[in-house]
């Protein structure tokens, strides 16, 4: 049996300002429909990325903020962190751990985000490749 995860819903406060982020971070804005009065989705794609998040109104009972450590792969963990600091956003130092590197954000209403370097297993970094 397959199941694939595709969306992953981020509460946020100001719908326009995250999504100003997330673009100014690399997403791509894949819809933006206003349903009704009560809900206005969102849905944002990570480059390279199956799934996608959506940031809206009326979409989760979550509050703002309380999404911590979502965690997205990058080929480059030194690369990613040079881009998204000339995009504008602020990002932690590379993290140096046995189960990769890591740098970390969060969105304006405190969504953590993880951006892992996986280790090069093949290299005898430790684990099983």
């Amino acid at each position: 049996m397959d199941m694939k995860l595709e969306l992953v819903m981020v509460p946020v406060t100001d719908v326009d300002r995250a999504k100003e982020f997330y673009v100014k971070v690399g997403f791509v804005a894949d819809h933006d429909q206003t349903v009704s009065d009560e809900v206005r989705f969102v849905q944002l794609t990570p480059p390279g990325s199956a799934c996608s998040i959506a940031v809206g109104k009326g979409l989760t009972r979550l509050e703002p903020g309380s999404l911590d450590n979502l965690q997205m792969v990058v080929a480059d963990a030194d690369a990613t962190r040079a881009e998204l600091l000339e995009r504008g956003v602020e990002v932690s130092e590379v993290d140096e751990l046995a189960w990769g590197r890591f740098v970390h954000f969060t969105d304006p209403d405190g969504n953590g985000w993880a951006l892992q370097q996986l280790p090069d297993w093949s290299a005898g970094a430790g684990g099983e490749a």
